[in-house]
């Protein structure tokens, strides 16, 4: 039996397998000649492929180098010593903030069935919040062309949402679309599809592409793990502008429960709708002003909810959303086709969670996507694990061809994106940011609803 274990720069664990999986979740006591402990960079040969760590490369090592590989083979050795696996998820011991009970189940399990236990409801309550959620969305689009807002992204929940919405609700929802200029062929091919299927109106937002460059550019100068809050910020922007268009109070969203329970862990992403914290870093280190690109701060956020009423309404856990059987309806009716990960209908979200992620970050955001489907019972654990003896990437040729297009499309030398992935990263607060301030609020309004008997919402304010 052979433990590999792939490790980041900063030698924390980022991707593992073992070719025979221990239930538990240790780490065997293995000999050194039966284990192989692999670097992501070679350095004598100047190219970033694993190897194994004190095998000579194409030169020979000097006594500085040797010992330098040596005590960086005693800390990995030490780091696999402690690595541990939860005996219920596939969480792991890369997540900074894990801890384990006696049974070696882990918090973001214990965590998630809560979420779960609150926001999943028994049939019976199920069916009753969706009638009065079409009910609400029927009155409120009384006279208007439209009751209501779906975001649609090509993923599968999305999808399915504004499925469920039209020919399941009875809604006149209006399709909501952010194009960012990284959509693949595949997902525009599958919003079309399931936008004629459904029969529905679609408006399509299409982003300034040479301000959001520039916007992505100055996120990987800044050297912070969310990239991606760039379009998760213009996409909630979107739709919440939509909806006051329209005059509508409901954006039913693909968000849900059952596959998206499980919480980031500390430090492997940051609030996307921090307004504060996205201009600072274009102020540093763009070379054009904001002026297109909308946002969504946390103010506008609650001046939607409370002064124009609009809800984000996660509408997948008001049905019984089990995922498999969510894609096997719209591949049989729309004839949709789907993609190897989440999020993966982008081409830059791709190469962000398949490559940049695990490379820079020493992040697999598949953990928390297939640890929230085993703990709904989506998918048992045996089957997640399976899915770590692979790459994060669909194969290597797609992640060359990703490779070279994304460098093209923002302005980057291989030099250059070699030398942003070697760089120590940068936390979001090393930046302007108004998420502390908004978290402390949100958390005094809870404890000043329980204190005054009110229930604790999971939605803000």
């Amino acid at each position: 039996m052979r433990v590999w274990l792939g490790v980041s720069r900063n030698f924390n664990l980022a991707t593992h397998f073992y070719e025979n999986n221990r239930v538990d979740g240790t780490i065997p006591s293995y000999d050194m000649d039966l284990m192989k402990i692999v670097s992501r960079r070679r350095e004598h040969s100047g190219d970033r492929r694993w190897r194994p760590l004190g095998v000579a490369g194409p030169h020979r090592e000097n006594s500085e180098c040797h010992w330098r590989r040596l005590r960086e083979m005693d800390e990995l050795t030490r780091e696999a010593a402690n690595y541990r696996l939860c005996t219920r998820c596939v969480m792991d011991s890369s997540a900074p903030d894990l801890t384990f009970d006696a049974s070696g189940v882990c918090n973001f399990c214990e965590e998630t069935r809560e979420i779960m236990a609150r926001q999943i409801l028994p049939q019976d309550q199920r069916e009753r919040k969706r009638q009065e959620l079409i009910n609400r969305c029927l009155d409120n689009g009384k006279g208007k062309p439209y009751d209501c807002v779906v975001g649609v992204s090509g993923g599968v929940d999305s999808s399915y949402m504004l499925h469920l919405a039209k020919l399941e609700f009875g809604l006149r929802p209006l399709a909501v679309h952010l194009d960012n200029g990284w959509n693949g062929e595949l997902a525009n091919n599958n919003i079309e599809r399931i936008v004629n299927g459904v029969g529905v109106d679609l408006f399509t937002h299409v982003i300034d592409w040479e301000e959001n460059r520039d916007m992505q550019r100055s996120y990987f100068k800044a050297h912070v793990i969310n990239i991606e809050a760039l379009m998760d910020n213009a996409m909630l922007a979107v739709n919440y502008r939509m909806a006051r268009c329209h005059k509508l109070n409901t954006i039913l969203a693909g968000t849900n429960a059952s596959t998206e329970g499980f919480r980031m862990p500390k430090g492997w992403s940051h609030d996307a709708r921090d307004k504060k914290n996205i201009k600072a870093i274009q102020k540093r280190f763009g070379t054009i002003p904001i002026r297109t690109h909308w946002l969504q701060g946390h103010l506008d956020y609650l001046i939607d909810k409370r002064i124009f009423g609009v809800q984000w309404i996660s509408g997948l856990d008001y049905v019984d959303y089990v995922k498999a059987q969510a894609l096997e309806v719209l591949k049989d009716r729309y004839g949709y086709r789907p993609y190897p990960y989440k999020h993966y209908e982008s081409i830059f979200t791709r190469f962000y969670q398949g490559y940049i992620l695990p490379k820079k970050f020493g992040v697999d955001k598949r953990r928390v996507h297939l640890s929230t489907l085993v703990v709904s019972g989506q998918m048992t654990r045996d089957m997640a694990l399976k899915h770590f003896e692979t790459s994060p990437y669909p194969d290597a040729k797609l992640l060359h061809e990703d490779l070279e297009y994304v460098l093209k499309r923002l302005g980057f030398s291989r030099g250059e994106f070699e030398a942003y992935l070697a760089a120590p990263a940068v936390p979001h607060t090393a930046y302007p940011s108004e998420s502390a301030f908004y978290e402390r609020l949100y958390a005094a309004v809870r404890r000043l609803r329980i204190a005054f008997g009110g229930r604790m919402f999971n939605e803000k304010f």
